[in-house]
């Protein structure tokens, strides 16, 4: 029973032995911890019972005292069935399960993965607990792992949480057994009034899974490693955010979790997670020097927890028992105090440094232990039974927002068993406030991981004119309309028009679109936004943000959801005297709309500048005021401008007088209502050394308000520090913010004369690795207030209210409030996720239009070959450009002697047909006496010449006569033809199968007897040739199968086969009853080949990546990457397409498909069908290699462990490698110098492979530190060998011979397909789900591309102009 042998164990004697005798026995003589040794847990012990699942919650469980977590008291915790516990309810599991850390919420994780107790695989229990015994217990592991800081550490509370032989997620399969590992763990949370330590516990083999694989991985065997360690989430001190601490990175320095330790007892494992007095980050213990293991660095070194759980180590290499250990040297200092966490973040912002290296060794501890060694248990423990019924069960699953820190207002109590599961939906994935880009990867905006970098397109708008003032309802001009780069206007459906005297519940009004000749609502109304509804007026109309939105009519967001930012920044300063200058460096924004935070992060800025900027605040300040939190009777800024204003800034820095002018233009919303800006800076700005940090203090600014105008004039005081260094300045600051405004009608909510900004929190850093200037502000608008004593503060006022961040809170009386979900979300208000209204039908979409989906909102975009109208709803087809070729206006040859080519517009040219001779303008008989064979041919062959060509080349024999037997060369298709060539009706066989035999009949062949048939035949013989009616003889079908129903001789006892003969467990029927058998053998059918979804790509290089159902095109310009010219080349429903290669000759794109378990290809001209060359033979083909030379292609087959080859119409197929292969993938071929390459992600031995073209000269070429070689590519130009490797997460190359093997990069996510091209290389990421290019020189990330629809990336391939040629 689990806890009863350590109830067996004597306790120590008293009094304690010497200090450092305890820790020598730590060190040297410290056993495995066995299952029976975790701290008690069971019904009998008062556990609660989470209920069975794949995705399943606690209620909350409301703490008798708070928890300290981080720097932040918690009053609930919640666990999880994924190896986590939170301070709140968890988002879907898709939106952390297969993540790295951090995660966007607090975790604490012993075993973070997709697990599943579904079906009985084992129980999670968990509980609160003040016994003596389990505090004891607490106290001694504690006081081990922190002899120090910990001596006098007596904790009061304890809450543990047990996943007792639970299971990884697998997909169900008829008859396939779930698998039998199952892993064991255990977390135990101990706190007093001031520290909380958390302890980890792995017993003795509870681990016997290591990952888990993610749902969308298909057929393609990946598995992610756990993730152990903690995450604290979003945070209200922003100076604090993102910090995380991790355990694990790879499969290894999961295995060593119960090999090893940070206290000296194997699988046992202790953290300082929180104090009053404030850690840089979570601490680990630091006693047991990860216990004693020959192979990791020796006492006198400094190692880290990170590296040693690295380490590749077995139960045959672990030396718990050292009988000649003699002396250990102690270093002066203790170690626990040297250690900084695995994962420091230094002053805010998570940025990433390396570890600081432990202490060495140990110091002799400075307090008496009184029970040093905590592994007993007291022998007092009540002894629990194994199996026990559940009483208890957590049900609702109500919590704060995702990014709140704060205690969540929970309510939830743990109800009977008998009572259902209520659940909320659970909150949409938003990552919060933090600014910070994954840890690998180029700088990328980080606060939402969909949002992708801004398109550099859109012409810049005209600066508004506003007209002088006109008495109310008059407008003698037409104010010019903003041009929205790459919006359109939704259609006027559900939208609605009213008269003036109708009540307007609308946010605001907005621009004037009328002119001297009234323009009204019916000919107008697609200006408005279409969250707006539109109002006529005297002379003219006006547009009205619906119920639920704000803006300015014309430009409309939901109130209380996250908005976001993408822009450009371009400047010309001097820094200094220093001239620096910067154009169109990226700009992201996100900002949480309900409690007014906005976080502005720039890239690429020179870093002199950079850091000049580090005190202009007012750049990112923008949109703090735009979005800020209003207080009642009072408006934010977007309520005013919409998305199309001027924004001018002019600072005065003292004391030098410096100055500098920020223009910023909004250009209105983009497709996914993303703010659209563009941001020029020039002037001067005093010099700032590097690694000084700027520091501005809070403040107010009054903004005054006039029509169509803004200004407001303030002065701000700042710091700079750098070590014991401190400067101040200061600098003052003009605004004046213009935009447009309909002034037909009264302000329905007047917007007063002067309003007043209060910025709680400034935050400004630049972070010279990553090139990125962040700016950070939290934004309250409201009356100007005058110095008294504050009153109480609605949360909704104040941002201290626990509404998700998708949702608006609506104040009541006093400090009550209520939270609502934004439009296009649904939920309780504090969770709310996103409705699909493309699912769901609620769009507006017309025909000929694609749905897609954004968060709380959706978009139309045309089908290929239609665009939208005028009225830019309708989807109207593309009217092609005029053919001279076919409309006649060519100068060509008439038809019978010359063809015309059409080039794309107006253009053509003219060429000969073959037996003419001429300039293909004018062309003469130039050959006779050919017979017609040839001169069909000799047409044929010509007509070859050109692109797109699918004519059929006829076979001619010596005489010049048409051979009997004709197959077409694409295709695959034969028939036979007469001596006129004429085809032979009815002899027409399809690709694959064996051609028609034409002549004379062919002798009559015997198939070979199928296993159906055989036994048949030997039971008949085993049976004396005639069966008795009770005897069972097989029943074949004519073409030898097991005919699905089958019966015992002449009765009535009948049942069900596969195709293989074996019975079908439960069809057996009784007497008189037949059971119904469903054929196993499916009849011969043709493939649908639906028309894909294709246009002919642009010339010049591109990339091709699988992602799922579809085949995405990503042009290059030179070597970067076009994101705004990405498209889906080529839509395949139904399939997973996973390897992917090109045939530069023909311009064919080839892929596997793992569903169709098939080989296909589709040219890329105009029109093209895919076309499925392979389909028999296949169980999981993945990886694919063209050699265009040879016109043949390679594949594995990760199901039949196998290498095979074919030429590339899929005949001549052979099987090259069937031995020595478990996890073959990633295939590359050198047809210069005839070599083949392949990986072989066998998880005992990973190797990369090499052999002759034709399976000659197999052999090894890298089997030495590579752990999952998921990508391979072969660089026809430098003659290397390279690849990506999702487990050592480095990218490496090698000579085609193995030496000179070198690290690109060493810092990857999880890779899965990689090419070479230029000086680049481009892989798939199934981290980022994009494409991320990767300098060959320098190793550095270059950029990324994230496909609007989030899904694995697979294969990958790079198409040329040419056929590369490569060098021997």
């Amino acid at each position: 029973m689990p806890g009863e042998q350590a109830a067996r164990r004597p306790s120590l004697p008293s009094p304690p032995p010497p200090p450092l005798l305890v820790l020598l026995l730590l060190l040297s003589r410290a056993a495995a911890l066995n299952p029976g040794e975790l701290f008690p847990y069971g019904e009998s012990w008062g556990d609660q019972l989470l209920q069975e699942g794949d995705d399943e919650s606690s209620a909350a469980v409301k703490l008798e005292i708070p928890l300290r977590f981080y720097d932040v008291q918690f009053n609930n915790l919640y666990v999880g069935t994924n190896g986590i516990i939170s301070t709140q309810d968890f988002p879907r599991e898709t939106q952390y399960v297969d993540d790295d850390f951090p995660t966007d919420f607090p975790a604490i994780a012993p075993f973070l993965a997709d697990i599943d107790t579904s079906r009985g695989r084992g129980r999670i229990l968990y509980r609160q607990d003040t016994s003596p015994a389990v505090l004891g217990l607490a106290t001694r592991y504690v006081r081990t792992g922190f002899p120090s800081s910990a001596a006098s550490f007596t904790p009061t509370h304890a809450f543990l949480a047990t996943w007792e032989q639970v299971g990884a997620y697998e997909e169900v399969k008829r008859g396939v057994p779930p698998s039998e590992e199952l892993n064991t763990f255990q977390v135990v949370l101990a706190s007093d009034e001031s520290d909380s330590y958390a302890l980890f516990l792995y017993p003795a083999n509870g681990l016997q899974f290591f990952g888990t694989r993610p749902k969308e991985s298909y057929n393609v065997q990946l598995q992610l490693p756990a993730r152990v360690g903690f995450c604290r989430g979003e945070a209200d001190d922003l100076k604090r955010e993102g910090l995380y601490f991790s355990l694990t990175s790879t499969e290894q320095s999961v295995k060593n979790l119960y090999q090893l330790s940070n206290l000296g007892i194997p699988g046992v494992w202790a953290f300082h997670i929180s104090s009053r007095s404030p850690l840089d980050n979570i601490r680990p213990a630091a006693v047991g020097d990860l216990s004693t293991f020959h192979s990791s660095a020796s006492l006198e070194h400094s190692f880290s927890h990170a590296a040693a759980l690295e380490s590749d180590y077995t139960e045959d290499n672990l030396d718990y028992y050292d009988e000649n250990e003699e002396e250990v040297e102690y270093p002066p200092s203790e170690p626990e105090e040297a250690l900084n966490g695995h994962s420091r973040i230094d002053v805010s912002f998570h940025s990433q440094t390396d570890p600081d290296p432990l202490g060495g060794g140990l110091s002799p501890p400075d307090s008496d232990l009184s029970s040093p060694l905590p592994h007993p248990a007291p022998s007092n423990w009540p002894p629990y039974p194994k199996t026990e019924s559940a009483t208890l069960d957590p049900l609702t699953k109500k919590g704060a927002s995702q990014g709140e820190v704060g205690a969540p207002d929970l309510k939830d109590r743990v109800e009977p068993l008998d009572q259902t599961d209520n659940r909320s939906p659970s909150p949409l994935e938003v990552d919060g406030d933090s600014l910070v880009p994954p840890r690998e990867g180029p700088p990328l905006y980080p606060g939402n991981r969909s949002i992708q970098p801004y398109p550099d397109g859109g012409a810049v708008p005209s600066k508004p004119h506003v007209p002088a003032a006109h008495p109310e309802g008059e407008a003698k001009v037409v104010l010019p309309d903003y041009p929205v780069p790459g919006h359109t206007s939704p259609p006027s459906q559900g939208r609605y028009t009213v008269g003036t005297g109708d009540d307007i519940s609308s946010s605001t009004e907005v621009f004037t679109y009328n002119s001297a000749n009234k323009e009204t609502c019916e000919h107008n109304h697609g200006q408005c936004s279409r969250h707006a509804f539109c109002t006529d007026y005297a002379t003219g109309f006006c547009c009205h943000c619906q119920s639920g939105f704000y803006g300015n009519g014309k430009h409309c967001l939901p109130e209380g959801a996250p908005h976001r930012v993408n822009g450009k920044v371009s400047g010309q300063l001097h820094v200094g005297h220093t001239p620096v200058h910067f154009a169109d460096v990226d700009l992201h924004a996100y900002i949480v709309g309900n409690d007014g935070r906005a976080y502005t992060a720039i890239s690429h800025i020179p870093q002199p500048a950079a850091q000049a900027l580090l005190p202009l605040t007012p750049i990112g300040g923008l949109f703090g005021w735009l979005f800020a939190l209003e207080k009642p009777d009072s408006e934010n800024g977007f309520s005013l401008t919409g998305a199309t204003f001027i924004h001018d800034t002019e600072v005065t820095f003292y004391p030098g007088e410096e100055r500098v002018r920020i223009t910023q233009t909004a250009e209105g919303l983009d497709a996914e209502n993303y703010l659209s800006i563009k941001t020029h800076i020039q002037g001067q700005v005093p010099y700032i050394p590097a690694n000084f940090t700027a520091h501005v203090a809070p403040y107010k600014e009054i903004y005054h308000y006039s029509e169509s105008a803004v200004t407001s004039t303030s002065s701000r005081d700042y710091s700079l520090t750098f070590g014991a260094i401190n400067q101040t300045g200061s600098y003052r600051v003009h605004q004046n913010l213009t935009y447009q405004v309909c002034k037909l009608t009264p302000r329905h909510r007047a917007t007063p004369s002067t309003q007043q900004l209060t910025v709680d929190r400034v935050f400004a850093l630049y972070s010279e690795g990553e090139g990125v200037l962040r700016f950070a502000v939290t934004n309250q608008i409201g009356p100007v207030e005058a110095d008294s004593d504050p009153a109480p503060v609605n949360p909704c006022h104040d941002g201290s209210h626990a509404c998700d961040t998708a949702a608006r809170c609506h104040p009541g009386t006093g400090v009550d409030y209520t939270c609502e979900c934004a439009p296009g979300y649904q939920g309780d208000g504090r969770s709310c996720v996103d409705v699909n209204e493309c699912a769901t039908g609620f769009h507006r979409c017309g025909p000929n239009s694609v749905c897609i989906n954004l968060p709380g909102s959706h978009r139309c975009e045309c089908r290929s070959g239609y665009e939208f109208a005028d009225d830019q709803h309708t989807c109207v087809l593309i009217a092609p450009p005029p053919n001279p070729c076919e409309d006649g206006s060519h100068t060509c040859a008439p038809a019978g002697q010359a063809r015309c080519v059409h080039h794309g517009g107006r253009t053509f040219s003219c060429t000969c047909l073959p037996g003419y001779a001429g300039n293909g303008h004018q062309c003469s008989d130039s050959i006779s006496g050919l017979k017609p064979c040839e001169h069909q041919q000799r047409y044929a062959q010509a007509q070859h010449a050109y692109p797109g060509s699918r004519l059929h080349i006829p076979q001619c024999d010596e005489q010049g006569n048409f051979l009997p037997l004709q197959c077409h060369g694409s295709t695959g298709f034969c028939w036979c033809v007469d001596p006129n060539g004429h085809e032979v009706p009815g002899t027409q066989t399809p690709p694959g199968s064996t051609p028609p035999h034409c002549g004379p009949p062919p002798e009559p062949t015997q198939r070979p007897r199928t296993v159906c048939e055989r036994w048949r035949e030997n039971l008949l013989e085993h049976y004396g040739g005639t069966p008795r009616d009770d005897q069972y003889v097989p029943q074949c079908d004519d073409l030898g199968h097991f005919t699905p129903l089958q019966c015992h001789g002449k009765s009535d006892f009948c049942w069900c086969v596969d195709k293989d003969g074996r019975e079908v467990q439960g069809t057996r029927s009784q007497p008189g009853i037949t059971p119904a058998c469903i054929p196993t053998v499916a009849p011969p059918t043709v493939r649908p080949t639906p028309r894909p979804d294709v246009t002919p790509p642009s010339v010049g290089t591109f990339l091709l990546y699988a992602q799922g159902q579809q085949i995405g095109h990503l042009p290059l310009n030179g070597t970067r990457l076009q994101k705004d010219a990405a498209k889906t080349l080529l839509s395949l429903h139904g399939s997973i397409v996973v390897g992917i290669d090109y045939d530069c000759r023909e311009r064919m794109v080839y892929w596997t498909d793992v569903a169709g378990r098939t080989i296909s290809r589709a040219s890329l001209e105009p029109g093209a069908e895919p076309e499925t060359i392979i389909n028999s033979g296949l169980i999981s083909p993945e990886g694919l290699a063209i050699d265009h030379f040879r016109r043949t292609m390679y594949w594995t087959d990760s199901g039949l462990d196998k290498i095979e080859r074919a030429k590339l119409d899929g005949s001549e197929r052979k099987v090259l490698f069937h031995t020595d292969l478990v996890n073959p993938r990633a295939i590359a071929v050198d047809p210069i110098r005839g070599n083949l390459y392949w990986t072989d992600w066998n998880r005992e031995a990973p190797k990369i492979e090499t052999s002759s073209l034709d399976g000659e000269d197999r052999r090894i070429l890298v089997n030495k530190d590579i752990g999952l070689p998921n990508g391979l590519t072969f660089d026809p130009f430098s003659k290397l060998l390279c690849w990506a490797d999702a487990g050592t997460k480095k990218l490496e190359c090698t000579l085609p011979d193995g030496t000179g093997r070198r690290v690109i990069q060493n810092n990857l996510n999880y890779p899965f397909s990689i090419v070479s091209y230029a000086d680049h290389f481009y892989h798939t990421d199934w981290r980022r789900d994009g494409v991320i290019s990767v300098n060959k020189d320098s190793g550095q990330f270059i950029d990324e591309y994230l496909p609007e629809q989030r899904s694995h990336l697979y294969g990958i391939t790079a198409v040329y102009p040419y056929c590369p040629t490569g060098r021997k």
